[in-house]
């Protein structure tokens, strides 16, 4: 799945504000990577709480 400029944009928009620092894009492509990444392996439903919510 690739980012979208407009994403990329406004990852850049809140690094800056949040950090205080200005990224390029490769450098920007990078970390928002990272991020999703980060969030999908955190997100992922386990078997458990499929069963729990009944969605196993």
């Amino acid at each position: 799945m690739e980012i979208s400029e407009k994403s990329l944009k406004q990852f850049k928009e809140i690094y800056k504000k949040e950090f205080k620092e200005e990224i390029d894009d490769t450098t920007a492509r990078i970390l928002a990577r990272r991020l999703l990444n980060l969030y999908k392996a955190v997100y992922r439903p386990n078997e458990n709480s499929k069963e729990k919510y009944g969605q196993g």
